[in-house]
């Protein structure tokens, strides 16, 4: 039988300081429309994929300007096969309502404002109407930045889309999760900084049930826990402490925090900014666990499934624009990462994503070019999470957990000197 195999360096590997405060309601998803609506083979396969990939939700973007091409008429046909099959597979969806339609704006392109939040508002409360299963929302996409928000201004954007989207969601279902912000994690030209715009946000009275946030690294050297600038007006992985502190006073402690798109390019094909392959997965793992071990985070979205096409768009895929699989492929199915280290013990945290309920496992360390186990077959708890503390050996040692009751085999994490 093949098994999953997650390699950790022991004694070289990077540890992840943990804290008491984690926050197990953590969801983990991916979003890549392209992928989803138009990848290669039938829909079906596409999204039989990703529950084998254990993903638990999707967001995905609901494009106004696609659905209401003319006032009060909608055509949800690009969107209800996608979404009733990942609700159908036990898969949430996640949406973000985007993009104007020239009607509502003027004539203006789409990452214009409406003219009026009413216009905005009737959309949400219409597709909250027609997807009823769909609980968590999203408003806009990194309004923060001019590419996708105009005016580029907190006010305009809690004024014209959060705030009506807010009510108008709310009356149709109570209790559904309306999330504002989705910054990104800089200003760029002629933008807001992020640090700015939760501010923004707070003064212009935005009436939200969680935060959200782009937290991408803002270079190839930046990783989940180091790298960032935490004297700056910039918002990464890095520096989610920061993060959580000013949502925290900008909108109260009970306010929830969605980390809704992550990823790092891989070179190849990105020489530029990419990181290498076996990185891509490490930065993966410690990455989910940085945001399980953080207050009020309820979710961590991967960005993409596979690789653009194209060098000029992003790549930061589980697979290559080909479709082969990188070792983040495996990392997201079953990740394993060095929770604390002290001069005896190691505790190893990890997740056996794919299935429902307690899931099987064993912890083998590498003797002498073979495998053993460590001990017994043991169970993760009910969301397949599992932390374990073992002996520190006196040399170097090479850990994997493998999956007892499924054929996967995930890919090797590097060693990392620290």
């Amino acid at each position: 039988m093949r098994r999953s195999l997650v390699l950790l360096a022991i004694v070289a590997a990077v540890a992840v300081p943990g804290t008491a405060s984690a926050s197990t309601s953590i969801r983990y998803g991916v979003q890549d429309d392209a992928w989803i609506r138009y990848g290669p083979g039938t829909l079906a396969q596409r999204l039989d994929r990703l529950r084998s990939l254990g993903v638990e939700l999707v967001r995905m973007n609901l494009v106004w300007s696609e659905v209401e091409p003319k006032p009060g008429v909608f055509d949800w046909s690009g969107y209800d096969t996608v979404l009733g099959g990942l609700h159908a597979r036990g898969i949430e969806p996640v949406l973000t309502l985007v993009s104007t339609p020239r009607w509502a704006n003027g004539g203006q392109s789409s990452n214009w404002a409406p003219t009026s939040g009413a216009t905005f508002a009737a959309f949400a409360a219409a597709a909250a109407k027609h997807y009823p299963y769909v609980r968590r929302w999203l408003i806009w996409n990194e309004p923060n930045q001019r590419r996708w928000l105009r005016p580029t201004e907190p006010a305009v954007y809690v004024q014209k889309l959060l705030n009506p989207a807010y009510a108008a969601i709310h009356r149709v279902h109570p209790g559904a999760l309306v999330a504002g912000g989705v910054t990104a994690p800089r200003a760029a030209t002629g933008g807001v900084s992020p640090v700015a715009w939760i501010h923004g946000m707070a003064e212009a009275h935005a009436h939200l049930d969680a935060y959200a946030h782009n937290p991408y690294p803002l270079d190839p050297g930046e990783t989940p826990t180091s790298g960032g600038c935490d004297h700056c007006a910039t918002l990464t992985m890095a520096t989610l402490p920061r993060l959580i502190a000013d949502v925290r006073a900008a909108f109260g402690a009970k306010t929830r925090i969605w980390l809704s798109e992550y990823g790092y390019q891989t070179d190849p094909p990105d020489r530029l900014l990419g990181v290498p392959d076996a990185t891509q997965a490490r930065y993966l793992d410690e990455a989910a666990l940085r945001a399980y071990l953080a207050p009020r985070v309820d979710m961590l979205v991967q960005y993409l499934v596979q690789d653009d096409s194209q060098l000029a768009g992003w790549q930061s895929g589980l697979m290559t624009a080909s479709g082969a699989r990188k070792p983040s492929y495996a990392a997201f199915q079953v990740p394993l990462v060095i929770e604390k280290r002290t001069a005896s013990s190691l505790t190893l945290w990890g997740q056996i994503r794919p299935g429902t309920g307690k899931r099987q496992y064993q912890l083998e360390v590498l003797r002498d070019s073979a495998w053993e186990p460590l001990d017994g077959v043991e169970l993760t708890g009910g969301r397949g999470f599992f932390v374990r503390t073992v002996a520190a050996a006196p040399q170097p040692s090479l850990f994997r957990v493998v999956e007892i009751t499924r054929g996967l085999a995930s890919a090797t994490s590097q060693p990392v000197a620290g």
